[in-house]
């Protein structure tokens, strides 16, 4: 009876996220206050029907319900709890249902956390983020039900979860990454919105710049969580492998960061009106390709969970229609939207410009070879592989090219500066930086060119911005009074920036500085990498809740001091017979010790053992962490939460879509 329940909860989130697309909007054109004065109601009754469809497939989850197939197929008696319920998300349709519920909790967050909106602007944007509600709610219950039945002949217990899947990780790693591509959706919402209201200003952007800042911290988040999952999970001490579905979660991140720092122009100075509008639908489009991709079957990965090809067909045509009637309405609105505001070429906003282009230019570049060897196998033209080479050969310099002027923006003055001014201003900075860069990789292992560059990069910004931080706060009378004038905005910005700098570090240092070997060990060997001595001890079988497996047992130890006890194990689930690696780690903020277990080798109790030695790799993800940070910072700006009225007043011109 739960999963009924379930099936008719989401059928009636359908009828009203029809009706939100529908009665808002045309109130909102026919200046109709009753029809737009339910859109938030709406909102919140869509949230609660399909918050309790997913709690009814949790509950089939939980109670192993094995005559719901998607249970049945994804699930078992012997998962620990915490896998039932985490399982709901590690298949297609119960992720699909996933990204319903947070697509209707950004909706229900507008709609009640947006006071000083305008009724007929958020009347438009509730009405846009139905209408995505409807194609996903669709594609759920018409080709992806997550409740369809097994009977009769269900079977007495389930198959099992994929053991990769059987981690911590999946359990926020899913979900974050979700509230960031969803959270697109609003900005997508506000720029179509502007759009039909035939006005952008300052007022439109200060509306969508927090939604954006959170919903790309979110996915920034989530990127640096599943590369961390991938480190330990994986067995092979790799953080990125340009997976295509790494990928299509990568390119909307990409062009979101371009969306954040255009928006804050619009907001500012009312520049880049049309390109932010663009840049809102890019980001959003490419995160329906990402699902595109994920959920068609057209890429065979571990995140990719459908094969039918109806399926494929449905998301198709839903991105056929979202893109291709957004684009109508941005070239038919887009003359009315153009800015008109003048800058010189020396200036923050020729810096914000240059930031546009190289993140689009990247995104376009990671874009091109995700799908170049899908569009040569539709062509008949074989099978082609891009992998690392060329996207290390591409976007690397992109990056190395975006940091010189990261070091500038904040110092920067907007409308016109001059190249004599940046040089007074950083150019004890820049010294710095030129003597960090040769200097600092000798505390390492052997000089590295590429070590001294990210270095001298990472030397740059930081620098750049303690400069800018010092003389905010310098003239102050107390040093209290000197922190307030660090804005929110402004701290998301520099600690975002800061978290960049420590990305670069870690990325090039343990890159090159990373020291792995492959060999055959048995109990009683000992091996020495770099500086480290990695003793095999024992072999012993450890038994699990639904696995069984053999744990090597390592000390490690350097100059006759014990560092770290390391216990990898190989492991077989009783219930799939699927066997999985699990690393060993010893983490540290400048280097990791990574031990990982292969197959065993002959009769003898000798394994394939693969040790890691990765120097400053925390940096990435610690790094990540600050930029996320950083985006959940500049939302908090208090200017975001001004009152109705004030608000209002500025706005006047699209509420009445002049």
């Amino acid at each position: 009876m739960i999963p009924e329940i379930g099936h008719y909860a989401l059928i009636n989130a359908l009828c009203l996220a029809v009706i939100l697309a529908v009665l808002p909007a045309w109130g909102a054109w026919r200046r109709n206050t009753t029809a737009m004065s339910l859109a938030p109601g709406l909102a919140v009754g869509q949230l609660v029907f399909v918050a309790i469809s997913f709690a009814c497939l949790a509950a089939a989850f939980l109670q192993d319900d094995f005559t719901v197939k998607v249970v049945a197929s994804n699930s078992n008696s012997l998962l620990p709890p915490m896998y039932k319920f985490s399982a709901l998300w590690g298949n297609h349709e119960g992720s699909l249902l996933l990204w319903a519920l947070i697509l209707c909790f950004w909706t229900t967050a507008v709609a009640l956390l947006s006071p000083q909106l305008p009724m007929q602007v958020l009347s438009r944007v509730l009405s846009v983020m139905g209408g995505i509600a409807v194609g996903f709610l669709s594609f759920s219950l018409f080709t992806s039900n997550p409740f369809e039945r097994l009977l009769p002949g269900s079977p007495v217990d389930g198959s099992d979860l994929n053991p990769l899947l059987q981690d911590p990780g999946l359990i926020i790693h899913p979900p974050l990454l979700y509230m960031g591509y969803v959270g697109f959706s609003v900005a997508f919402a506000f720029a179509i919105a502007a759009l039909l209201g035939g006005r952008l200003d300052a007022s439109w952007a200060r509306w969508s710049r927090p939604w954006t800042n959170v919903a790309w911290a979110f996915l920034t988040l989530g990127i640096m969580l599943g590369s961390w999952w991938a480190y330990y999970e994986l067995g092979w001490g790799g953080w990125w492998f340009w997976d295509p579905v790494e990928n299509a979660s990568f390119m909307p991140w990409l062009a979101g960061t371009a969306l954040i720092h255009s928006l804050a122009a619009t907001e500012k100075r009312g520049l880049f009106k049309s390109w932010t509008v663009l840049l809102a639908i890019f980001a959003f489009s490419l995160s329906l390709l990402g699902t595109f991709l994920v959920r068609s079957g057209v890429l065979t990965s571990v995140h990719a969970f459908a094969t039918d090809p109806a399926r494929g067909m449905f998301i198709l045509l839903f991105l056929a229609i979202v893109v291709g009637g957004s684009l109508i309405l941005y070239a038919l609105r887009a003359p009315a939207v153009s800015s008109r505001v003048s800058f010189a070429w020396v200036s923050r906003e020729s810096l914000l410009l240059f930031n546009n282009v190289v993140f689009l230019v990247a995104t376009l570049t990671v874009l091109f070879g995700t799908l170049f060897p899908l569009f040569m196998d539709a062509l008949g033209q074989g099978k082609y592989s891009v992998g690392p080479p060329y996207f290390n050969a591409v976007f690397v310099p992109l990056m190395a090219l975006l940091a010189p002027f990261m070091g500038l923006g904040p110092v920067s003055r907007w409308k016109g500066d001059t190249v004599a001014r940046w040089k007074g201003e950083l150019g004890i900075s820049a010294a710095v930086a030129v003597v960090c860069g040769l200097t600092l990789p000798l505390l390492g292992a052997d000089y590295n060119l590429w070590v001294a560059l990210a270095a001298l990069l990472a030397a740059w910004l930081v620098l750049g911005l303690v400069r800018d931080a010092w003389y905010r706060v310098r003239g102050a009378s107390s040093l209290g009074s000197g922190l307030r004038r660090l804005t929110p905005s402004y701290c998301g910005m520099l600690l975002a920036h800061l978290g960049f700098a420590a990305c670069v570090l870690g990325v090039v240092a343990t890159s090159q500085y990373n020291v792995e070997r492959d060999l055959k060990m048995s109990p009683g060997d000992s091996e020495t990498l770099a500086g480290y001595t990695f003793e095999f001890v024992e072999l012993a079988p450890v038994r699990g809740p639904n696995f069984v497996a053999d744990e090597a047992r390592f000390r490690v130890t350097k100059d006759n001091e014990l560092i770290a006890t390391l216990a990898p194990q190989k492991r077989r689930y009783l219930a799939s017979g699927s066997v999985m690696t699990e690393a060993a780690i010893d983490a540290g903020l400048f280097r990791d010790l990574f031990v990982a277990m292969g197959e065993p080798i002959g009769s003898d109790g000798a394994w394939a053992i693969r040790l890691h030695y990765k120097p400053m790799v925390r940096w990435m993800w610690l790094g990540a962490i600050l930029m996320g940070f950083g985006g959940f910072a500049t939302a908090l700006d208090k200017r975001y939460r001004r009152q109705r009225r004030t608000a209002t007043a500025s706005a006047q011109g699209v509420l009445h879509g002049a």
